[in-house]
């Protein structure tokens, strides 16, 4: 019988779990990769998840 999936803290409804993602900008390196920059969501400061709505009235 399969095993149900515990659940996991608060997904960020802004980036839904991708908190920090690579773009391209279409240069190449010396050696042949791409260059990319990183992106980190601002709402979830690219942990992917929120803190509980008392934690952050709290101030914690």
């Amino acid at each position: 019988m399969a095993q149900p999936t515990p659940a996991r803290a608060r997904i960020c409804a802004d980036c839904d779990d991708f908190p920090a993602v690579a773009i391209t900008t279409g240069l190449r390196n010396p050696d042949g990769t791409r260059q990319t920059l990183t992106a980190t969501c601002p709402t979830c400061k690219g942990h992917g998840h929120t803190a509980p709505a008392a934690l952050v009235r709290a101030g914690r």
